[in-house]
């Protein structure tokens, strides 16, 4: 097994191990899916803080962000709880520091004005390569020498470090890695060599915090690599899926896992039946969304075998969306204008999953100090945007039943606990 590095304390002194009597280190791993996995990670936090006791999610030994995950995982470890992420990213216009989603938006001017730049010396070497050297092949190379000043990115993604740079700047917050209370890794790509790298990390832990989130999530062809140090950095997701190693390496019992992304099975109908039986039928973008969340969460799955060899005394437990939930794979990945009805999905979702799995979970969940809030899971008045239609957990039960069935669950599991051990 890798060896355990233990929690590293303030500033300036060295790492030590946990005091006596303090509990496992618990981690955080986010993984990536662009806007739309971030607003689902926001509505399954809040779940989550609400209907588990013994967690606080700002307070937690590690986190390790993906991507948008990193935005989530930067905002927690800086003392954003995950309502207040809720009010200021899906919520924005009652938040005293909205976040602006056009600000994804913009267009990478300075990029496309570098690559212009570069066009009259690349056209006059390929046309020059052309003529002495006539020939198919000779087109081709010379087609692919003009190719070099096709923008690396469409959008300016500077425009999210300046956000982060704002907020983390002040409300008693901070923008330096080495200030924070709780470790944190960003994790990106070196774009030369495609190692990841997280940011946080020593030796890495001088990057300011916004520019990290925004080298871990300039996803290629959306946004320009970033520069940091004379390297440049892309999307993390790109080599790995959760990186929930970089927790488990630095001492993390109890490492809980948000991945948004999940392929779709269309054989079973969606509840509001217009989902297509069949994801041909919804074109090239369904074909494409599907590719890229199969090869996401095969190689996640890949991840998670690999944690339960390596770190057999730690415990990872898993959320994201079922495989037949329509609403997450018809959504498009980038879209915001659905935050509202999508973070509350997400939420209710959530509390569905934990409800379902409670069984399993307790057992695992206790030996951290966490137990599940059995009241919250069944509350049918339970919502999490203002403004949204209030649903009910359990279709069609009132809260009363709902209780009753939980209760009745409860006793049939405890009936053939008491049964076995007889035997």
């Amino acid at each position: 097994m890798t060896e355990r590095t233990p929690p590293r304390g303030e500033r300036g002194a060295p790492d030590s191990p946990p005091a006596a009597g303090r509990q496992p280190a618990i981690g955080l791993a986010l993984a990536g899916g662009g806007p739309l996995g971030g607003i689902y990670e926001i509505g399954a936090l809040t779940a989550l803080a609400d209907c588990l006791d013994g967690v606080d999610f700002n307070a937690l030994d590690v986190y390790v962000g993906v991507s948008s995950g990193g935005f989530i995982a930067a905002g927690l470890a800086n003392g954003l709880t995950p309502h207040e992420m809720c009010r200021m990213f899906i919520e924005s216009e009652t938040h005293t520091e909205p976040f602006e989603p056009g600000i994804l938006l913009r267009p990478a001017f300075k990029e496309y004005l570098g690559r212009i730049l570069s066009l009259p010396p690349l056209l006059a070497a390929s046309t020059w390569h052309l003529l002495t050297h006539p020939g198919a092949h000779a087109f081709l190379e010379s087609f692919a020498r003009v190719g070099r000043a096709i923008p690396t990115g469409l959008f300016d993604n500077d425009a999210i470090d300046r956000f982060l740079a704002r907020l983390f700047g002040s409300g008693g917050r901070t923008n330096d890695f080495r200030e924070l209370k709780r470790r944190l890794f960003l994790v990106a790509t070196d774009l030369d060599s495609g190692a990841p790298v997280a940011f946080g990390a020593p030796g890495h832990d001088h990057v300011p915090i916004s520019r990290a989130v925004e080298a871990s999530s300039a996803l290629p062809g959306l946004f320009p690599p970033v520069e940091i140090d004379g390297r440049f950095y892309v999307d993390g997701a790109l080599k790995r899926t959760l990186h929930a190693s970089v927790a488990l390496t630095h001492g993390a019992k109890l490492l809980l896992c948000i991945n948004p992304l999940v392929p779709y099975d269309s054989r079973v109908p969606a509840a509001d039946g217009h989902a297509p039986r069949r994801l041909v039928e919804g074109g090239l973008p369904a074909v494409l969304a599907q590719t890229l969340r199969a090869i996401v969460h095969s190689r996640m799955q890949v991840g998670m075998a690999r944690y339960r060899r390596e770190f057999p005394d730690a415990d990872v437990v898993l959320f994201e969306p079922n495989r037949h939930d329509a609403d997450m794979f018809f959504t498009n990945m980038f879209s915001y204008s659905s935050r509202r009805r999508l973070a509350e999905h997400a939420y209710q979702k959530t509390r569905q999953e934990l409800f379902a799995r409670r069984h399993a979970l307790e057992p695992v969940l206790a030996r951290h100090g966490i137990c599940i809030r059995l009241d919250a899971l069944t509350d049918p008045d339970r919502h999490l945007v203002r403004g949204m239609r209030r649903r009910r957990l359990l279709v069609g039960c009132t809260e009363a039943t709902s209780r009753l069935a939980a209760t009745l669950d409860d006793l049939e599991r405890w009936l053939a606990r008491g049964t076995a051990s007889a035997a």
